[in-house]
């Protein structure tokens, strides 16, 4: 007895043959839950144009090369009588599988991500028509027309109940579900009886259990609360439990030594080659009429080629329908797995989405002139952050973007005809920006932004808008926020994001700090004053720490308060270039050359002689003001160092993170600014001494 019938018995291996399918059906449900439908009519002309042509040059060459071998060399029955089947399944992009690798590869919300995406949906689109065609072909020729006129109007009448019943449903369960509480528990059970009364109906009917879940899950509105509860009760039980099942199974089935004819491998590699080529040059011709470079063109057609479950799925339906042999089933599993574990290394190298995100011109406020338009994209995750940032950008009365989440899909906000009974957090939070916008006419317009993506690529989406809108700040909220008394939320996720962002962002980027626990908008009108500090110690994020203070001086209740941080002995406060040290003394000279002119702004310099100096001062303004800004990055300094200790792991900063840390808690905010860093050509910051204009 051979170890593999010991180890699995054939009475074990049916039930494992079981479970698989099982899984496979729950995860093609949850895939089409997952699945926007309006991908297809919302893609692009460039995305229709990858996805058809990614789909048929590859067929059309696979189906020619195929009918030349068979018609010039002698092919033994089995491949003969595969190669027609295979030639679709080449040229398939299946979505499920462009997902998983793009988010595998931290790529699914970049611009390349979005265009693979919806181009794999249009390429699936292309195969279900041929697969609904050679089906209806295919009963044509075997059964007569009572049978094919009665299969017809079952799959018809499956689909017109799918979707005239259980959408109306689907639909009624989120309107009634309000955001802040979970689907009920009946909702979620009755989906999964309705799931596997479907798979049994479509299996009656003639229609396979996979594609009747498909379009059960199609029906089902993406997102929450429906969407995501059924995705979040059963993606983790699917991909870790039953999915394991089914390519453990499927490994069974290879025996690699099971491959005696090698010219039958041969020409199967040759038709794999040739719908590999074809697919590449199908997707990369239309991106090459566009003029996209040549290197993301190259990228795509790699992605496009990507094979996974949904190919050995069908594989496997292929074996079991003995349209394919043993022999020719282990070569092409070997192939499917040969062309993905290839092109995973080729396109991590050939495809880097933050290089788009280099800038080419100056966009910091230091290089802004007062009399031009400041756009500022505002970051929200939650609505706790509206009323800090909404503090901060009312004495700022110019251009304002907004955005809440960055996501693959990042789509302008657009309101409802009727108010809903229980609006969406993210209509709250663009609700709140718009009153903002009607109590201040002529100086704001906000721009809502909604959008859904992972966490670890959520920067992309941040960075992308940033660069299209060519916005010349960026706001986020602190990663860790302080709720009733003294307990803090924090959040690693956030924190990464705040990180990438400081490294890739396109223009300057500040971090928002709210200590309140009481989070209430500051009401700033003549009978009020908003006190800001801005703490100098020297660099270019100091300095433009500084010039977004004084465009908020520039409101009449702004009360502006420089401190200048000076070395009590020889050595410097912060360490820096000559150059550095010039425009520290340039800005700072025009602005005491304005405390002169108006009595709201003044300067102050405070000597210090160690670390806990500077943080004896920075609690006391903690405790006197509504704001404290300052910049992220200082030169080393003995001083520095001292502070450095604090927290050696933070991303703000030496000065950011004891500002930020609890023991400051009060009724102040910090923003903690750093400058600019990308830019084409530009290694040092502080390379450009004069100001430019810049063309928005």
């Amino acid at each position: 007895m051979s170890f593999l019938a010991k180890v699995f018995p054939r009475k074990s291996r049916l039930v494992l043959d079981t479970v698989s399918l099982f899984g496979f059906m729950l995860f093609v449900f949850l895939i089409g839950v997952k699945m926007d439908i309006s991908l297809v009519v919302r893609s692009g002309k460039k995305a229709l144009a990858v996805g058809i042509l990614g789909f048929f040059i590859p067929l059309g060459l696979a189906s020619l090369v195929a009918f030349l071998i068979n018609n010039l060399l002698s092919l033994d029955h089995d491949v003969a009588r595969a190669l027609p089947h295979l030639a679709p399944l080449l040229s398939m992009t299946a979505f499920p599988v462009v997902t998983c690798f793009l988010d595998e590869l931290k790529i699914l919300n970049t611009e390349l991500g979005r265009l693979a995406s919806s181009s794999s949906v249009i390429s699936d689109v292309c195969l279900w028509a041929i697969t609904c065609i050679n089906f209806v072909a295919e009963l044509a020729k075997t059964n007569s027309i009572i049978v094919i006129i009665g299969a017809s109007i079952s799959a018809g009448l499956f689909i017109a109940i799918v979707v005239l019943v259980m959408r109306p449903a689907a639909l009624w369960v989120n309107q009634h579900t309000p955001e802040t509480r979970p689907v009920k528990e009946t909702h979620i059970f009755l989906a999964l009886v309705i799931l596997m009364a479907s798979g049994f109906e479509g299996e009656v009917i003639g229609i396979h259990a996979t594609a009747a879940s498909l379009i059960l899950g199609l029906i089902i509105p993406d997102g929450p609360p429906l969407g995501a509860a059924l995705v979040e009760t059963l993606d983790c039980f699917v991909s870790l439990v039953l999915l394991p099942v089914f390519f453990t199974v499927s490994g069974l089935k290879v025996d690699v030594f099971g491959i005696l004819n090698w010219k039958k491998v041969g020409i199967l590699q040759l038709v794999v080659f040739v719908a590999f080529v074809g697919k590449i040059v199908g997707s990369m011709l239309p991106l090459i009429i566009c003029r996209m470079p040549f290197r993301d063109a190259l990228s795509l057609g790699l992605i496009m080629n990507s094979k996974g479950i949904v190919e050995l799925a069908v594989l496997n339906d292929f074996k079991n329908q003995k349209v394919v042999s043993e022999e020719v089933y282990i070569v092409m599993i070997i192939s499917v797995v040969a062309i993905t574990g290839v092109i995973s290394p080729i396109v991590k190298f050939l495809y880097d989405p933050s290089k788009r995100f280099i800038a080419y011109k100056r966009r910091t406020i230091l290089h802004c002139r007062r009399n031009e338009e400041l756009r500022i994209l505002a970051c929200v995750h939650q609505q706790e952050n509206v009323h800090s940032i909404i503090s901060l950008l009312q004495v700022v009365l110019h251009l304002v973007k907004l955005t809440g989440r960055a996501s693959s899909l990042l789509v302008p906000h657009r309101q409802r005809d009727k108010p809903s009974r229980y609006p969406t957090q993210s209509e709250r939070i663009f609700k709140a920006f718009k009153k903002f916008e009607q109590q201040y006419p002529g100086f704001f317009l906000v721009h809502c932004y909604k959008g859904i993506s992972p966490y670890m690529t959520m920067h992309n989406d941040v960075c992308s808008l940033a660069l299209e809108k060519r916005t010349i700040l960026i706001i986020l909220p602190y990663h860790k926020q302080w709720t009733s008394g003294p307990t803090i939320e924090s959040s690693c996720a956030y924190r990464h994001l705040n990180k990438s962002v400081f490294e890739k962002a396109p223009c300057s980027v500040g971090i928002l700090i709210d200590h309140r626990s009481f989070k209430s908008p500051y009401i700033i009108n003549e009978h009020s004053s908003f006190f800001v500090v801005v703490l100098f110690f020297g660099g270019a994020d100091d300095r433009e720490a500084l010039a977004y203070a004084q465009r908020m001086s520039d409101h009449t209740s702004v009360r502006l308060t420089v401190i200048r941080f000076k070395a009590s002995g020889p050595a410097e406060i912060v360490a820096g270039t000559e150059r550095s040290k010039m425009l520290d003394a340039d800005i700072l000279s025009n602005f005491k050359i304005r405390t002169q002119r108006t009595q709201e702004i003044a300067y102050k310099e405070k000597e210090v002689t160690s670390g806990m100096d500077v943080i004896m001062i920075a609690r006391s303004v903690m405790n006197s003001s509504n704001l404290v800004m300052v910049g992220r990055r200082h030169g080393d300094s003995p001083i520095m160092l001292q502070l450095a200790k604090w927290n050696e792991r933070g991303e703000l900063g030496a000065i950011g993170e004891i500002l930020a840390a609890p023991e400051f808690r009060g009724e102040a905010s910090v923003l903690v600014v750093q400058q600019q860093t990308r830019l084409w050509g530009l290694k040092d910051p502080e390379e450009s001494t004069h100001l430019r204009r810049i063309k928005l």
